[in-house]
């Protein structure tokens, strides 16, 4: 997607540096656009672990590209295999969540396998890194592709009026490598020439609506509101929402979906209000190996400090704010999962199915 008007990806080999993995430092959007540079292993967890990327495909893909550094540095270990398997640690230690890392980690691991020896093992892992992320670009190009019909739809259904969308979080391009999940529906109906519009919530406690979803969505000339993370449930009672789109973290084999704090209050709200709430997401964010999202998925406590500050531009400068008493203690959960039952559908790759172990199982047979 596009940034001042130039086609980037969230994450990149420098031109001139194939040693030099670049993304952007996404702690600053949109008030400033920063790259950060990952040259080691302990680089790659810091950028997942501190929300420099952040979104589960770009954590993934992240990840790949730190267990090919992992490969480097395993050139002057004394036992590189070793070595490795703390690399792989080290980085699936950093979000535990989103399970699209341990998937890429293991991925990695699985391509390494056959690697004659460590000079081998460091073109191999650069090669599949790379087709991790064109993958994903694919992915969530078909994943628009699929979106795109259930826009179409209430658009004829409302006489081509405008079609308001409302999502939580970031989805986006920024959580992934281009299109994103949530997204890539809204910006191939916007190429469609559909009348789109997005309600953005702010996404306490870290704004990724306010700073990143608006960003791009500003970027791209896509028609948005940003709106408080309470006034949802308000503009569904007033039919001011056709339909709900967010992306999801992990997703249960029977259709529990973790995602940003705050999406299940949304699914409530659209259930009770019979507004249509859809999941976009990569099979790589599927866990195909659990059950009851609710009781199983670990949801990730993060510094409370996220809580008691704002980040924002003051006078020009980036600065934190802080808006509660100073001894006040505060809970930081990152995540909550919505039941199947509260979910329309899951947008994938293949198309979209139900949220449930039936539906997803139709889609993805060889994964039962």
């Amino acid at each position: 997607m596009n940034i001042n008007g130039k086609h980037h990806h969230t994450i990149w080999v420098s031109e001139i540096n194939e040693k030099l993995i670049q993304v952007f430092d996404q702690r600053y959007f949109p008030h400033k656009v920063e790259v950060f540079d990952i040259s080691t292993t302990d680089e790659a967890a810091f950028a997942i672990k501190e929300m420099v990327v952040r979104g589960a495909p770009l954590i993934g893909v992240t990840a790949a590209y730190g267990m090919y550094l992992g490969c480097i540095e395993a050139l002057t270990q004394s036992n590189p295999d070793e070595y490795l398997k703390q690399v792989a640690s080290k980085l699936n230690a950093t979000r535990p969540t989103a399970v699209n890392l341990s998937w890429a980690v293991n991925e990695m691991e699985l391509a390494l396998k056959n690697a004659s020896d460590t000079d081998e093992r460091v073109r191999v892992a650069l090669k599949r890194a790379h087709e991790i992320k064109q993958e994903d670009i694919d992915i969530c190009f078909n994943i628009g592709q699929y979106g795109l019909k259930l826009i179409q739809e209430i658009s004829k259904k409302k006489n081509g009026k405008r079609v308001n969308i409302l999502t939580h979080c970031n989805a986006g391009w920024l959580a992934t490598i281009d299109w994103g999940t949530a997204t890539s529906p809204i910006y191939q109906a916007q190429q469609a020439g559909i009348d789109v519009h997005v309600w953005v919530d702010e996404t306490r406690p870290r704004n990724q609506g306010a700073n990143l979803t608006a960003f791009e969505l500003n970027q791209q000339g896509v028609q948005h509101t940003l709106i408080n993370d309470n006034t949802g449930g308000h503009l569904m009672q007033h039919g001011m929402v056709d339909m709900v789109i967010v992306g999801t973290d992990r997703t249960t084999r029977n259709g529990d979906v973790a995602n940003k704090i705050g999406t299940y209050l949304k699914a409530l709200a659209a259930h009770d209000n019979n507004v249509p709430f859809y999941v976009g997401l990569p099979s790589s964010t599927l866990d195909f190996d659990m059950v009851d999202g609710v009781k199983n998925i670990p949801i990730e406590t993060r510094d409370e400090n996220e809580v008691k500050y704002i980040q924002g531009k003051v006078d020009g400068e980036i600065k934190s704010v802080l808006i509660c008493p100073e001894t006040t203690p505060a809970a930081n959960y990152g995540f909550d999962v919505t039941p199947a039952k509260y979910v329309t559908g899951l947008i994938t790759e293949r198309g979209i199915c139900e949220a449930s172990e039936k539906g997803i199982q139709q889609l993805f047979p060889e994964k039962f």
